[in-house]
């Protein structure tokens, strides 16, 4: 690392819910020199010591290599969750798209590569007990998300056994919120025309409680500040788990809302995820919803003893801060944060 003069870090996605979070600490930070934010459109918000670039992942014809070069680190965090219905798209964007990046990591030099798995790379595990990183990285592989974060989790295997001189960190968030978030948020998984104003819980007349809808959550600021200490901390490497407590269940939101759960049958509410994915009228795929339901929780003791990380928020406050942005159709000044209040 370039400790004379600070850091030179690099960041693909840089303008979407975990992106603006890592270059803004970044910038924050006394030890980076500079800031390399990579992203397909140019945003208006311009933090200190950043640059941008326009760059996209899924075109052979981007120099990913030249904008690495002489940087320190690459925080990649580039990923497309549409469309549902075209996984072949989606698999070009994360899936090629990533194994360039990697690729153009080794050939320019880079000492470090932070890349950003996922609680959706593991494979089914436990409910009522958290398991550590080495949980199998299997992914659910009827959904595509997890089958392509599972897929790069095999690539980064091979690109460790291939480049042993390369640090390589594997961050394995749990579900990401921030108030900032809410509109990307919703058109991803919600649709565009979702009304914000739904999400309060003074409408619901129940709360759906479904077998095995028990996961966890995590501020988008908190694993944020996780990419950040990997980045700068020359002997972090391999997986980090990265989740706040509690758990978040159908018994934890009826308490927070003062909403009674009442229970689902799977089938049920798959079904219905189901008829609207097919109709187009829900981005979100029931594959997705299958994997969900599968999901191990995720002990995050590594994180907290090798990056000396603690997340600040607890998953109450995250959602509560998130469900408010979605109310006020919350945004920020990129092209994936863009605010729109519906309804």
């Amino acid at each position: 690392m370039s400790s004379a003069t600070g850091s030179r870090i690099v960041v693909t996605g840089a303008t979407g819910n975990v992106g603006t979070s890592v270059v803004r600490l970044l910038s924050e930070d006394s030890s980076v020199a500079s800031v390399t934010g990579l992203a397909r459109r140019l945003p208006e918000w311009s933090p200190p010591k950043t640059k941008w670039a326009a760059v996209d992942l899924a075109s052979e014809r981007a120099d990913l290599a030249g904008h690495f070069a002489g940087a320190d680190a690459v925080v990649h965090l580039a990923w497309a969750f549409q469309p549902t219905h075209d996984p072949a798209t989606t698999w070009r964007t994360n899936v090629l798209g990533s194994i360039r990046v990697f690729e153009a990591v080794a050939a320019a030099g880079v000492p470090a590569l932070v890349h950003a798995s996922s609680v959706g790379a593991y494979s089914p595990g436990p409910k009522n007990h958290a398991v550590d990183e080495s949980w199998p990285t299997h992914g659910w592989p009827d959904a595509a998300y997890c089958r392509e974060k599972a897929y790069l989790e095999r690539a980064l295997d091979t690109f460790e056994r291939d480049h042993p001189g390369i640090r390589v960190v594997r961050m394995r968030p749990a579900f990401l919120f921030k108030r900032e978030s809410a509109s990307e948020q919703r058109r991803i998984f919600g649709g565009k025309f979702l009304p914000g104003p739904l999400a309060r819980p003074e409408l619901l007349p129940f709360l759906p409680d479904v077998p095995g809808l028990r996961v966890q959550a995590l501020h988008t600021d908190d694993a944020a500040n996780a990419y950040r200490l990997a980045a700068r901390a020359e002997d972090a490497r391999g997986p980090f788990n990265l989740a706040a407590e509690p758990p978040v269940d159908a018994e934890l939101l009826g308490e927070m809302f003062g909403v009674r759960p009442v229970r689902l049958p799977r089938t049920a509410a798959r079904s219905a995820i189901a008829a609207a994915w097919g109709l187009h009228l829900l981005p979100a795929s029931p594959h997705l919803f299958d994997a969900v339901l599968r999901l191990p929780l995720m002990d995050c003791t590594r994180a907290r003893a090798e990056l000396g990380w603690r997340p600040e928020h607890e998953s109450t406050e995250v959602l509560e801060e998130f469900l408010r942005g979605f109310r006020e159709g919350a945004g920020a000044a990129t092209e994936p944060l863009r605010g729109r209040k519906v309804g």
